[in-house]
């Protein structure tokens, strides 16, 4: 039976301070906790639907729910090389496009996403949720972008979606570099804009809709990359 100082520490975890303090996050769901359990074994887990109910952060809770350790599941480090094809978030806010774009991620086999420091934790629970998993398998880093992108290597081609860029579907794409996808309502920051040495356009069949969703975004700009 789940005890009141084990629902009381789950749900302090809905905060990226406790996250952060105790080094924990919360799955839920069999599929969720299931790939999570791929890679780490939790240091909580509840089965009984009525323990889960009185931890869950869900409206309808999915009968399984596990804490686990974020040291167990964060992905090792790998080194940035001429192969390498990074994934930057600037100030990605909304934690379900933050959670489905790890999640695309993972399909079009990008192993690093880079994220600002303003975009949404991506061990917030609403995050996890929405990776499906996913998270299990790609690394994610936060780090000031402009310092970050200044330091690799000169030749890495470092791509943005922006109103005023090429069309994506006639711009030649390399097998390597970093994609930015910038914020839900501006876009990429003036700083990081300026360090773009390919811009890119999704354009629109017709007058209608400004922008599209950076998820939606995200997976057309992978698709993309990965066809090529």
């Amino acid at each position: 039976m789940i005890s009141k100082a084990q629902i009381k520490l789950i749900h302090s975890l809905a905060h990226a301070k406790y996250r952060r303090q105790e080094g924990l996050f919360v799955a839920e769901g069999p599929k969720v906790v299931g790939e999570l359990q791929k890679v780490a074994k939790p240091v909580m887990y509840f089965d009984e639907q009525a323990d889960v109910e009185k931890a869950s952060f869900l409206q309808h809770p999915q009968g399984v729910l596990a804490v686990f350790a974020i040291d167990d599941v964060m992905q090792e480090k790998k080194p940035v090389d001429d192969n390498s094809l990074i994934l930057a978030l600037d100030d990605v806010q909304d934690p379900g496009n933050m959670g489905t774009i790890i999640r695309l991620a993972d399909w079009f086999g990008i192993d690093t996403i880079v994220c600002s420091p303003d975009t949404a934790d991506c061990w917030n629970p609403k995050v996890v949720q929405a990776s499906m998993g996913s998270i299990a398998r790609v690394r994610i880093e936060e780090h000031s972008l402009v310092e970050y992108i200044s330091a690799l290597p000169k030749t890495m081609p470092i791509y943005g979606t922006v109103l005023d860029g090429e069309n994506i579907y006639q711009k030649a794409l390399t097998k390597n570099g970093v994609i930015v996808m910038g914020n839900e309502g501006n876009g990429i920051s003036k700083d990081v804009k300026a360090l773009l040495t390919h811009r890119l356009l999704i354009p629109s069949a017709r007058d209608g809709a400004e922008s599209l969703n950076v998820a939606i975004a995200t997976a057309i700009t992978l698709s993309e990359f990965s066809r090529r």
